[in-house]
Order: structure tokens, then sequence, then C-alpha cells
């Protein structure tokens, strides 16, 4: 429907110049009989034009080519709102786009051409996925399917650093582990890593190498063996809820390959960078940030910005159009830096999107759940997947804003009934599976010749929430919020629900009857296509 508007719109704009200065958006009201969308297009122009509103609405109404049977009318309300009302014939046509497109309905080549990097999860290599990274991984993953869904070419990559203090402290705790496992009485740090995955990995060494490794330093066949281990670990638990990365890429390559003195040697040529108490610092008051920061620290060791703009200069270089980057909130007051070294660079900052996720809670009955007993003060993503499932799981993690910080309610989650939206939606679905296998033994099929039959408001409400796929697929992926998609599918739900109550399939007129199987088809193929994009099974039968 806002497709139609939106041409429309555009065609006038060739007589009214001003509609080419306004963003037109498109609203579906609050209350029904104010139309089918509205736009407050006159509303935004009244300032410039100094004209009153609605003079301007029936002024642009009168440029408005309307094909008359895709319109029934247009009305101006309160103060100036442009109100449109779809004929019943456009409305039920939906259908048969629905039942021809199957699993592409919804799909648009909007960004056909382009390629997109999703960097997501980039946990370094030294313990098993938490909560918190799982919340990552899953929004990450759901916004790739997005993306992919209006045109784009999407690769997922996961950024790591197996260098660094944190991977020779990984080294060090399975070593030290390993000696006590030989009878050696050590002093265990209480900043080493504690969970019981380093005894394991500690064992397994013992078990391979008997005593053979006392003189091995931490950061030789432990840290080696600790990252195998655990970056196997970290692929498993990915791979339970359907994740797979197309690109590992290691931090240290940036510095094996001398890309982190390429952008040292770029600065200094821009004379965007100077030394000062032995550190190298980067002018980033003269690229609008509040004050200079280290890029390299007294030691010698570059600060996380300096990798982060390198390792943002190889992507620009692999030729991607998008570069989104989702993170934890604790890189919130830190990645304007990169961008403004980026863009000192010459490439453009505009092209890369940082995405903050805020932190989950478990909770049931109102506590917050501990459920970890072998795996440190974390509960790992593996114990919340054994707990409710990767359909319960990924649609939990996608159905609130990533923004707001997230209560993961256990109570709800194991739930099989409708307070649980991911049962709603999945028995939604087999239900209509169960109606339409019912339907082929009264010898009924999905017939589209009788669409002008579907007419009552339960048949009209349900046709207009799918006619709003397309278009919320487009605006969720383009604003890169998987919420959305979520809410439409249980307003979607709740409108099948309606029309089954109150529209019987058996028992009516055989031409109705087939238009509705057509309508119920049509619902299974939406439900079941949001569902995927949020990587959720949509089974036939509960």
């Amino acid at each position: 429907m806002k497709y139609y508007l939106y041409s429309l719109f555009k065609n006038a704009a060739a007589n009214l110049e001003y509609l080419k200065d306004i963003n037109i958006t498109f609203e579906v009201p609050k209350i029904g009989s104010h139309g089918d969308l509205s736009s407050n297009a006159a509303m935004l122009l009244t300032k410039k034009l100094k004209r009153k509103p609605r003079e301007i609405a029936e002024e642009i109404i009168t440029k408005l080519e309307i094909d008359p049977k895709i319109i029934e009318k247009v009305e101006i309300a309160g103060p100036g709102f442009i109100n449109f009302f779809f004929t019943k014939s456009f409305i039920t046509e939906i259908t048969k786009d629905v039942l021809a497109l199957t699993d592409n309905y919804g799909k648009s080549n909007k960004y056909a051409g382009k390629r997109a990097n999703v960097e997501f999860v980039s946990a370094n290599p030294t313990g098993p996925l938490t909560v918190g990274h799982g919340r990552n991984a899953v929004f990450g993953d759901t916004l790739a399917n997005m993306l992919e869904w209006i045109g784009y070419s999407v690769d997922r990559e996961y950024y790591f650093n197996n260098a660094g203090r944190q991977m020779r402290v990984l080294g060090d705790s399975v070593r030290l582990r390993y000696f006590e496992l030989l009878g050696q009485n050590v002093e265990f740090p209480q900043d080493y890593y504690q969970g019981e995955y380093i005894k394991d990995i500690a064992k397994s060494l013992l078990d391979e190498h008997g005593n053979k490794l006392l003189n091995e330093p931490a950061e030789g066949a432990f840290k080696e063996k600790a990252e195998s281990e655990i970056f196997k670990d970290i692929k498993k638990s990915l791979g339970r809820l359907g994740i797979i990365h197309k690109t590992f890429f290691n931090e240290n390559s940036l510095y094996e390959e001398g890309k982190i003195r390429e952008v040292l040697d770029a600065f200094k040529e821009k004379n965007l960078s100077y030394e000062k108490e032995g550190a190298v610092w980067l002018k980033l008051t003269e690229l609008g940030n509040e004050q200079d920061k280290v890029i390299v620290k007294s030691t010698g060791e570059p600060t996380y910005r300096l990798p982060d703009i390198a390792y943002h200069t190889n992507k620009f270089k692999r030729g991607y159009d998008l570069m989104i980057d989702i993170f934890g909130s604790d890189h919130n007051a830190t990645y304007p830096d990169v961008l403004a070294g980026l863009k000192a660079l010459g490439y453009d900052s505009e092209k890369v999107k940082v995405l903050i996720h805020q932190f989950v809670t478990i909770m049931e009955g109102g506590e917050v759940v501990k459920m970890s007993t072998r795996k440190a003060n974390y509960i790992t993503l593996d114990e919340l997947v054994d707990e409710v499932g990767s359909d319960v799981v990924r649609y939990f993690f996608n159905m609130r804003d990533i923004s707001t910080h997230m209560n993961f309610d256990l109570a709800v989650a194991k739930k099989q009934s409708d307070e649980n939206p991911v049962f709603y939606l999945q028995y939604a679905h087999a239900r209509i599976c169960s109606v339409l296998k019912m339907i082929e033994k009264e010898e009924l099929k999905a017939s589209t010749e009788n669409l002008d039959l579907l007419v009552t408001n339960e048949e009209q409400q349900l046709l207009r929430k799918i006619h709003t796929f397309r278009e919320e697929v487009l605006v969720s992926a383009e604003l890169h919020e998987s919420h959305r998609i979520c809410s439409y599918l249980e307003e979607l739900a709740a409108a099948f629900h309606k029309f089954y109550t109150f529209c019987r399939i058996l028992g009516t007129e055989k031409k109705l009857a087939e238009a509705r199987v057509a309508l119920a088809m049509a619902t299974k193929i939406v439900l079941k296509n949001g569902l995927s994009i949020l990587g959720v099974t949509a089974p036939e039968r509960m």
C-alpha cells in the first residue's frame, strides 16, 4: 500500500515542487475509520509555505493521479491529515501475490548489487559464550537475514584477538591447572580464568601429553590448546542457534601484515598524530572530538583504537557498501574515536553503523537466576538453549529493542500457552496447517477467483496486515530493528485467530470457503517467512 502512495506523491512532485523538500511518510491511523494510511505532509509544509495545512492538503490531493480501482476515497482530517481508503478489491488482491511468491513474499531488490558486512559476537576465545554474547549473536544473525531479504549480499564476520594479555592469562590459567593435576601446589591468581572448562582443557593436555609439558611456556601448547578447544565450543554453541560465520578475522593478522604500521604512517603523514610522554596520540580534537587519545602506549602496545581503525580500513578495501558492528554497552563511549580516525583517513564513515545492545538478566518468578554450576559466575548460552530451546532463545532475544535492558523470563519462556509469544506464533502456523489438511479431505482447495467475497471486517483486517509485510521487512532492515518483525508477527497471528473464530470455512458456500482457504494459506506463508527471518522454525504440528 505504501509503495503505491509513494509513487503517487513522487509523480505529483513534478507539479508541486515543494513535495521534493520533505520526507513523506505514511502511517496506519490508530482509529480504523480514519482510513488505511495517513500522511502529515501538509502539516510539514505549512511553515515553509506560510499557508494553512488543510489548504495545502487540498492542493496535494488535486495533483494525485488516483486509480479508483485502488483507492476508494481520500479525506482531509483534523488539522490537515490526508487519509487514504483503499478499495476492498485492491486489499484482497494481495492474496494472489503471496500465493505466487510463497517463500519469496516479503523480499525486495531495493539494495540488489550492494554488499554488507555484519560483524557480531567477536568474543575472544577465552571462555564459553554467555547470554550476553547470545543476544549479540542472535541479533547479528537476524539483522544479516533482514538485509539479505532486501537485496544485500551479506558476509557474517567474527573478529577476534588471539594475542595480548587476555590470551596470555588464558594460557597460564591452563598451565597452572595442568600443574595441579600433576599434584603440584600452585597459587592460582584471582584474576585468572576460574571456570571448570579450564580444568577440562588442562586434563585433555594431560591425557594427550602426560607430564611432558612441565617446561612448556604458557603461550605455547597451553594457549594453543585452549584457543582451539574454546573456539570449537563457540562454533558449536552458535551452530545450535543456526549461526554460521563466513569469516573469522584475527586481529593479529593486522600486525603480521603491516596494516597497523600503515595506519600509523598515514596519520603521521597527515600530521594527525604526535608523540608525548613516550606515547603516540591521535589529534581527535582536530577531528571534532573533545580530546586527543593515545593510540600507542609508552610501552609500545597499541590501544584498541589503532587495530580497530586498521581493521575497518581492511573492510573498506574489501568493497563493502555497508559495515555493521554490533557491540555490548561497554563500547558505547569508545567507537566514535574509531569513526573519527577512519574519516580522517579519507573513508566514508557513514558506511559504518555501530549498534549497541544492552545487558540481559535471566529471571524466573521475579528472581535473578544463576543457572551455572560449572562454568564460573555467568550463565552460558548453551545452558540457556538447554533450558528453553533454540527457537525461544532466538525469538526472545529478538523481541525487544536491543538498546533496552532485557529481562529474559524463564517462566514465560517455558510455557506452552499464549503467554509465550513463540508458542503463540508457532501454534498459529500449526493450526493453519491442520485446517488445510482437514480441508483437503472435504475436497476444497485454495482459490483466488472469488476474493471479492472476502468482505467481513475480520477478513479485511487480516488482508491489510498481510499487505504490510513487505514494507515491515524493508523498514525493519533499514532501521536495523528486528523487534519490529516480532511485533508484526504477533499482530498477524492475532488477526488470524480472530478471522478463524468469526469466519467459518467448513460448512460455508464453496466459493467463499475456497477464498477463505486462500487467505489462510497466504497467512501461513507470511507467518513462516517472518519466523524464518528471525531464525525460528514454523512447525506443522504441535
